[in-house]
């Protein structure tokens, strides 16, 4: 993200041109950023007959998390640039008309959530408040500081927060480490925190590095993404899609992965109860991130209460895997399908696109976030005559 600034050099006779950008970080809260158009290759992606998939926003460098307003602003947060945006579709084309920094130097701000005028704003250790912040998008006030408590290791520090339907704001801490044990309990754990003191206590247990969860519309349990580890090879351990209906489970981190399969580092350290197993096993190294269940009404019948996941991609493995949106398929409480839904951000091991986080607007469409395009996508439905 970025706009640019024109320089003027004179060598001899000839006249030269530059453009640089302006980074976000130079910015000031409050200020417009100019548009850049991006020729992406959307024909490349591969839909279900009836679907499309347009550019919603552009120029919105390292686009994470993303959250909706009650006047219908989209928040976006990012994880390097350290900034939070506010997106406007003043015409309602469903094409951003106007970008503009809330904030900026935060510490991976990635995750954001909004809720009854409020954005929140989750750097590594902190979560920030926004209050009214709709009414002040040109010039924001100094954010309310709800906690700084939070453990401080960067390796997996930043977050994915959400609020539950009970009013709760869930916040993970990732491990601070590929593997390994922490004297900090919080660390490999799903958080519960009060929005309005900030207090917290430990929801889940034995999680990785959650950047993905959302409660079912039905029975309000709360479902989740987890990463797994690295340096087992390039089909172990899976990432995992885990169900949790209670608060107390341990979902098997660093002890075991998948099916409770020991840790070989860490497996024989620990005597536990049955660690609760993933309700699906996803590829391993695909880095599933947000996930979402639909609840609108455009697409088909047969995609109410079904999970949307966001696979950022593989980082490290001989051949990658991931770049995709995929389809996880419920019947209950048990999962019968795991299959691609959108692919076609990776030809031929080479990548043009990184799926992050998925958000359901009102209409029933979604957005997807992709933080190494800097852009925000809209699949939308439409059957075929």
């Amino acid at each position: 993200m970025s706009i640019s600034i024109r320089i003027l050099f004179y060598c001899g006779f000839t006249l030269f041109l530059f453009s640089f950008p302006l980074p976000a970080w130079s910015l000031q809260p409050g200020n417009l950023i100019a548009p850049q158009s991006k020729n992406l290759p959307l024909h490349r992606i591969k839909l279900p007959k009836g679907f499309q998939i347009k550019i919603f926003a552009e120029n919105v460098t390292n686009a994470r998390q993303m959250a909706q307003g009650e006047k219908g602003t989209i928040f976006v947060g990012s994880r390097r640039e350290g900034v939070v945006y506010a997106l406007r579709d003043k015409d309602g084309d469903f094409r951003v008309d106007e970008t503009i920094l809330i904030g900026k130097n935060f510490n991976m701000p990635s995750g954001i959530a909004f809720r009854q005028g409020s954005l929140y704003v989750a750097d590594v250790n902190r979560i920030f408040r926004y209050d009214r912040i709709e009414d002040h998008l040109r010039s924001p006030r100094p954010p309310f500081l709800l906690t700084d408590r939070l453990p401080d290791a960067s390796h997996h520090g930043w977050k994915f927060i959400a609020f539950s339907p009970d009013g709760w704001l869930y916040v993970p801490v990732g491990g601070p480490c590929n593997v390994c044990l922490s004297k900090d309990v919080r660390y490999g754990t799903i958080l519960k925190v009060n929005p309005r003191t900030g207090k917290e206590t430990i929801f889940a247990a034995g999680i990785r590095n959650s950047v993905g969860f959302d409660w079912h519309p039905r029975t309000k349990e709360l479902w989740f993404t987890d990463n797994g580890r690295d340096n087992l090879g390039d089909n172990l351990p899976p990432d995992e899609l885990n169900r949790a209906e209670k608060q107390g489970l341990h979902f098997g981190f660093p002890y075991v992965y998948g099916n409770n399969i020991p840790d070989p580092d860490f497996g024989n350290l620990h005597q536990f109860r049955q660690f609760r197993k993933p309700a699906q096993k996803l590829g391993a190294h695909v880095a599933s991130l947000g996930m979402i269940f639909y609840t609108g009404k455009m697409f088909p019948d047969q995609y109410r209460n079904q999970i949307f996941i966001a696979e950022h991609g593989s980082w490290n493995r001989s051949k990658k895997v991931g770049y995709r949106i995929s389809l996880v398929r419920l019947e209950g409480n048990r999962v019968v399908s795991y299959q691609p839904f959108a692919t076609g951000w990776m030809q031929n091991e080479r990548v043009w696109g990184r799926p992050v986080a998925l958000l359901q607007l009102r209409d029933g469409s979604l957005l997807i976030s992709d933080d190494y395009a800097g852009v925000i996508y809209r699949v939308s439905y439409q059957p075929e005559n």
